[in-house]
C-alpha cells in the first residue's frame, strides 16, 4: 500500500513538473519564417534586421520575418523611420493588432556569437522599453541563437527562451525569388571600410549568376587587414567610433587573433 502511495506522488510530482516546464515560454518559428530568417541572414556578411510576425492567438509563434528598408553594416542595422511607419500602417490595414507585428525585433550577426552587443541592448531598451512586452531575438551566422522576452509592466523582468521551429502547422513552401527580391529592395550596405585586394569582388555579371548560398566561390567573407582597420576607425566620427569599438568588444568572433585579420 505505501508502495502504491509513492508511485502515485512521483507520478503526481512528474506530471506537475511537465506542467511547469510547458508553461514555460518559448519563441517558435514556422520553417518558412525560419527559412526566411536564416536565407537573409546567408545573403551579407553584414547584420540584417526586421519583425517577427505572429497569430493573433500565439503571439511567441513567428509566421513570418518582415523586413524593413534599412542600412547595415557588419556591426549595425538602422531602420527607414518611413519604412518603419509604412509597415505599421500596412500591418493595421491586414487587419493586425500592435502584438502581432511590432513586438519581436529579429536581427543576425554575421559572426559566431548570438550575444546582444551594448547597442543592441541600447536600441531594445529605448525602441521596445515602453511595450508591455517584447522580444529580441538574434541569430548568428553559425546557426547559435539568443532570444530574451522582457515585460514592461507590474514590477517588470526579462528572461531568455529557447527557441525551436515548430513543424506542427501547416506552413509554405520556400520562395527564394521573392525573397531575394524583398532583400534587394529593402537592404542596402552602409559601408564602413574599405576591402582589401586579398578580397574577390564578382562582377555585375557573375553576382546575376550566383545563387544568394554561394558567397564561398569568391573568396568566402571579405577581409581587411589590421592596419586597413585602426586608417578607418581614425577618420570615423566620434560618436559612429564609440559604437563601432563597443561592437568589437562583445563581438570578438570577427577577429581572427592568429593572423590579425578582422572579417567585415
Amino acid at each position: 500500500m505505501k508502495s502504491v502511495k509513492n508511485r502515485e506522488r512521483k507520478i503526481k510530482m512528474k506530471n506537475k513538473k511537465l506542467n511547469q516546464e510547458n508553461q514555460r515560454p518559448i519563441l517558435r518559428f514556422s520553417p518558412t519564417a525560419w527559412a526566411k530568417l536564416l536565407f537573409m541572414r546567408d545573403m551579407t556578411d553584414n547584420e540584417v534586421g526586421g519583425f517577427g510576425i505572429t497569430l493573433a492567438d500565439d503571439l511567441l509563434f513567428v509566421t513570418d520575418f518582415a523586413l524593413i528598408k534599412q542600412k547595415v553594416t557588419a556591426v549595425s542595422v538602422s531602420f527607414e523611420d518611413e519604412s518603419v511607419a509604412n509597415f505599421f500602417e500596412d500591418q493595421v490595414e491586414a487587419s493586425r493588432k500592435p502584438e502581432q507585428f511590432a513586438r519581436i525585433w529579429l536581427h543576425t550577426h554575421p559572426g559566431s556569437s548570438p550575444e546582444p552587443s551594448m547597442k543592441d541592448e541600447e536600441t531594445f531598451t529605448r525602441v521596445f522599453g515602453s511595450c508591455d512586452w517584447s522580444v529580441m531575438c538574434i541569430v548568428a551566422q553559425d546557426s547559435g541563437n539568443y532570444a530574451r522576452l522582457r515585460f514592461n509592466v507590474g514590477p517588470g523582468g526579462e528572461i531568455k527562451i529557447p527557441v525551436c521551429v515548430d513543424y506542427s502547422y501547416e506552413f509554405d513552401a520556400a520562395d527564394f525569388e521573392l525573397w531575394t527580391q524583398q532583400y534587394r529592395a529593402n537592404v542596402t550596405e552602409d559601408v564602413v571600410f574599405k576591402k582589401t585586394e586579398k578580397s574577390q569582388q564578382p562582377t555585375d555579371n557573375q553576382k546575376k549568376e550566383i545563387e544568394p548560398f554561394s558567397k564561398e566561390i569568391f573568396g568566402g567573407v571579405p577581409l581587411i587587414s589590421s592596419e586597413d582597420l585602426l586608417s578607418e576607425i581614425e577618420q570615423m566620427d566620434p560618436m559612429e567610433r564609440e559604437v563601432f569599438i563597443d561592437e568589437l568588444a562583445v563581438r570578438s568572433d570577427f577577429w581572427d587573433e592568429e593572423s590579425g585579420v578582422f572579417y567585415g
